[in-house]
């Protein structure tokens, strides 16, 4: 039995450390944010094949997962629909998941869970307000130690046997280990908002209810989607569940527009994320201004019932390498290589490295050695490159040439 340190707490971190406790070890998660919970994010997720193996492998709460659409199809500039393809697809939510998560971890009892997780083995430990910084090859043990401050200011270590670094492309670890790996602005950003199904229109209803929707604006660099996820707690009720929709608008970085669109409420300039709840009224409304002069009736509706959307600048970020110290230290999830939206493979990146990780360990009853370390690096890293450049095609297309459809 192996004691092993997750560095994030997020749906890649959690993934990673249930699949571990699976396995019989003991595992501790290491969340920087000083919540006791993660808060909802607002943000949809597509169930890609590898998401739906894991979850039908490692949940013990039966929770229902998702809701599915049964058909993809664009809209034109009036509302009307311009094409269909039979494409059904299955969506669900970021908070839906990190509780289903967190049941199977540490046993957490929330609204969103049928029931709490079975308790037939050990529940994993989740320290929020703990930031990992540095890890090292502890002398004499040939086991990691690892470095962490604490919300109050406090440093502190502890030893590992192995650390699985699931911080994200901005993480402190990640940093520290590679830190001449920077993400890149894309050249544009994406307006993201849920509303709740009952507060839509019946042509709002009729166009965007159960169904996978774009709309991609002639000869301006324009598009937008929206497609069905639960609502609160979980909920997939008719009525209760939650439009997601996204909306890409090309903006240059360090331009008026950037700055004066990246500053929130309280001042701060930002690079990646603008919060949920700190875009400023002014830019605010000019976004509403602009929906109701370029989107269709149904898609200019749903941004201006969104109560509180939120701004995601899309970047490019991938690592050369996710293995460390022999292997005791490995990259998952978005650490290794943060996609494009379009490619809606973000968390199914996640859930593939940690099934990868998880088949390895279970074959060398503990920790990697170099051969399974070196498979896990080449896979993981085939994976990351395919998707990456795939949204880089896709989102170029979208954004700066001519195509109707940009998520495939």
């Amino acid at each position: 039995m192996l004691n092993i340190i997750v560095v994030g707490g997020s749906i890649g971190g959690l993934m990673a450390g249930v699949a571990m406790k699976r396995l019989g070890h003991t595992v501790t998660v290491y969340e920087r944010s000083p919540s006791r919970l993660l808060h909802d994010r607002g943000a949809g997720i597509v169930v890609g094949g590898e998401t739906l193996e894991y979850f039908t492998k490692h949940d013990r709460t039966q929770t229902p997962l998702y809701v599915r659409s049964p058909f993809r199809h664009n809209l034109d500039r009036e509302g009307g629909e311009a094409s269909r393809s039979n494409y059904p697809q299955e969506m669900t939510s970021w908070d839906l998941l990190y509780h289903i998560l967190r049941a199977n971890f540490d046993g957490l009892e929330t609204p969103y869970v049928n029931q709490c997780a079975a308790r037939d083995d050990v529940q994993g430990e989740y320290r929020h307000g703990h930031s990992v910084e540095k890890v090292e090859t502890e002398e004499g043990t040939g086991k990691v130690k690892v470095f962490y401050r604490t919300h109050e200011g406090q440093e502190g270590n502890t030893t590992a046997d192995m650390v699985i670094a699931a911080d994200g492309s901005g993480g402190t670890l990640r940093k520290y280990l590679l830190p001449n790996v920077v993400r890149t602005y894309a050249g544009y950003v994406a307006w993201r908002g849920t509303v709740v199904e009952s507060k839509l229109s019946e042509e709002a209803k009729d166009a965007l209810v159960e169904r996978f929707t774009f709309y991609h604006a002639p000869h301006i660099q324009l598009q937008m989607l929206s497609y069905l996820i639960p609502g609160e707690n979980g909920s997939i009720e008719p009525g209760k569940r939650k439009l997601n929709w996204v909306w890409y608008n090309n903006i240059e970085e360090g331009s008026e527009h950037w700055n004066s669109t990246m500053t929130d409420t309280d001042g701060v300039l930002h690079n990646y994320i603008m919060p949920v709840g700190k875009v400023r009224p002014e830019i605010l409304e000019a976004q509403l201004a602009k929906a109701r002069a370029v989107l269709p009736p149904q898609f200019s509706e749903i941004v201006h019932k969104t109560e509180t959307p939120f701004i995601q600048a899309i970047t490019d970020v991938i690592c050369p390498k996710v293995t460390f110290l022999d292997g005791r230290v490995v990259l998952l999830g978005d650490s290794i290589a943060g996609f494009r939206p379009h490619t809606a493979a973000s968390t199914s990146q996640a859930a593939m490295n940690s099934l990868l990780l998880e088949a390895l360990m279970k074959k060398t009853g503990g920790v990697l050695g170099k051969r399974e370390a070196a498979i896990y690096e080449e896979n993981s890293l085939a994976y990351a490159t395919q998707l990456s450049e795939h949204g880089i095609r896709l989102g170029n297309r979208s954004q700066f040439g001519e195509q109707r459809c940009a998520i495939q």
